[in-house]
């Protein structure tokens, strides 16, 4: 599922968007020997930026400098200054998602083409199985038209299982079959809790779209303002609810228009629809032999590539055209496959999608979607270490769960470390938490996941304006999908100028050069009604080396490692 959590406010759930030590440096699994000073980790002396920004400035927060600006970005331009002069390599970065506005007006000139295909022949002129892939692949596509809608994979599991077990108790059940029996428990669980939040989500979008008719009753207006509700003064207790709803969510920037259109992708949902198949590709989504399915549409329909536009954007939106917003990275060519839908991923779609951006080129992967059941994680594995051993790097999302994902009850697919505190079957992956722009305790993102094993560094992911398909669009979006590009992007930029580091070499700098933040902070997801203040960890804690992405210091490090300075 992608994940993304639109701004939108009130918790308005996800539309789901120069210290003087030295460092070792070393690839995760084969340790080098260069030592380098310390780079830009001592923070102690930062003080959080003071008063609001501006729009402009939220819009670029991101980008900036914790030691210039006090807002915690990934000090690019400091970045960009530092290489400035040295050459760079055009480095193929795949977008596996829900598709990509290959027209968009900032996105357009980054676009990998296939220079063994000719385009609209109808010809597999490279022989890799798929016809006219020019910038990518739609493993959602069909002849039927493209899947938009999907179940949730514990729906589709469930399904599966109800036919040999619905009806029957523990003591029905042959030994044999008893761990099936168990997993079915687990699933029949997890949908009952999963469909009862979808229900009051739509309970909750019911209510504000009532509070939104009865106000404009109430001020006799078809439209209407923040300002103008907050002149109502009212001792009607049911209006007095509505208009504090509308209050705080319109003070966060929503509107009637975003939360009709929330409500309607509710009512249409199909996340939940046990007899619902919205697979449109003619292949089996259980069988491995058939691999060549889908059609070369990577755009998608309708709002489908939202997501994905908005994560090639923040990788490579084209830098310094005037136009926009800046991507991360230059010198980057996007491929596009398309490989998740509104709804659970199929495990074959995300291992096929994995192995065609190996096979065409790609050396950085971005992806930003998760589940908590994998049928067939095998396939996915596979593929995690068939780009292992072609040099490929993997970032990917966390997830927006606000969980401890190093519980063993906790999972998040695709993952490295399936069995919790085992060594990672792979070392070319980077599991990637978010944060806001706020360096003080609310620096994590309330909704990320977090874990000092799973998660490897955090990013923003909070207010991160980017590429929106159609009309050329721009939005703001929060999510651990959109702190995954900025690693990517940064991960791109390494490889462009380092480009003899392997994949692996990239994590460790990633990991490593990251700005240390040795204070405590909110831990994600534990604030309620019950707690409001939340709980506090030490930022450490959260995550692997408990750092925040930084792109200078991951330059630097890198020029250390293979110039030896």
């Amino acid at each position: 599922m992608k994940i993304n959590k639109l701004v939108l406010g009130l918790g308005l759930v996800s539309i789901a968007f120069t210290g003087c030590k030295s460092t070792q440096i070393a690839s995760t699994k084969t340790k080098a020997t260069a030592t380098i000073p310390a780079m830009l980790t001592a923070t102690d002396a930062v003080v959080a930026k003071k008063g609001a920004m501006t729009p402009a400035e939220i819009k670029a927060w991101p980008h900036m400098d914790i030691f210039k600006d006090s807002v915690p970005g990934i000090s690019l331009e400091r970045a960009y200054e530092f290489v400035k002069g040295k050459k760079a390599t055009t480095v193929i970065v795949g977008i596996i998602d829900s598709g990509v506005d290959v027209e968009h007006e900032d996105l357009k000139d980054v676009l990998w083409t296939n220079p063994k295909e000719i385009a609209g022949n109808g010809i597999d002129d490279d022989k890799n199985g798929y016809v006219d892939d020019m910038h990518g692949w739609n493993f959602l596509g069909g002849e039927k038209g493209t899947l938009a809608p999907e179940q949730l994979e514990v729906t589709r599991m469930l399904k599966a299982a109800k036919v040999r077990f619905d009806g029957k108790t523990v003591e029905d059940i042959a030994t044999a079959d008893k761990a099936d029996f168990a997993m079915y428990q687990k699933l029949k669980e997890a949908y009952t809790k999963k469909a009862e939040g979808g229900i009051k989500t739509l309970e909750r979008m019911n209510f504000l779209m009532d509070a939104i008719s009865t106000i404009k009753t109430h001020l006799g207006k078809d439209d209407f303002t923040l300002s103008d509700v907050t002149t109502i003064k009212t001792e009607d207790t049911d209006l007095g609810q509505k208009v504090a709803a509308i209050t705080a969510v319109y003070g966060r920037g929503a509107s009637e228009k975003d939360i009709a259109e929330y409500r309607e992708s509710l009512v249409s949902n199909k996340q939940y629809d046990m007899d619902f198949n919205g697979r449109v590709t003619g292949d089996d989504a259980n069988d491995w032999s058939t691999k060549s399915y889908g059609n070369n549409n990577v755009i998608g329909g309708g709002k489908d590539e939202l997501h994905g536009t908005h994560v090639a954007g923040i990788v490579a939106a084209s830098r310094n055209n005037g136009i926009g917003m800046n991507g991360v990275a230059k010198n980057v060519q996007i491929m596009t496959v398309r490989a998740v839908p509104d709804g659970d991923e199929y495990d074959k779609d995300v291992a096929l999608a994995i192995r065609y951006v190996v096979d065409n080129g790609a050396k950085v992967v971005n992806m930003s979607f998760g589940k908590a059941f994998s049928p067939h994680s095998k396939w996915v594995y596979d593929a995690m270490k068939y780009a292992e051993k072609h040099d490929v790097l993997l970032v990917k999302a966390a997830g927006n769960n606000g969980e401890d994902i190093d519980l063993p009850s906790y999972v998040h697919f695709p993952t490295d470390s399936p069995i919790n505190g085992a060594d990672e079957i792979v070392d070319n992956i980077l599991t990637v938490g978010a944060m806001s722009r706020h360096f003080d305790e609310n620096l994590c993102a309330t909704f990320s996941n977090y874990g000092k094993t799973r998660v490897d560094i955090f990013a923003p992911g909070l207010e991160i304006y980017s590429t929106v398909p159609k009309d050329n669009g721009y939005l703001s979006i929060q999510g651990t999908s959109m702190a995954s590009p900025e690693v990517a992007g940064v991960a791109a930029l390494v490889r462009s100028y380092y480009p003899s580091l392997s994949a692996s070499q990239v994590k460790y700098i990633i990991i490593n050069s990251g700005i240390e933040y040795n204070k405590e902070v909110i831990v994600p997801g534990t604030k309620s009604r019950e707690n409001p203040e939340g709980e506090r960890k030490n930022f450490n804690d959260l995550s692997v080396n408990g750092r925040i992405l930084n792109a200078y210091n991951a330059l630097y490090m890198a020029d250390v490692m293979v110039n030896g300075k």
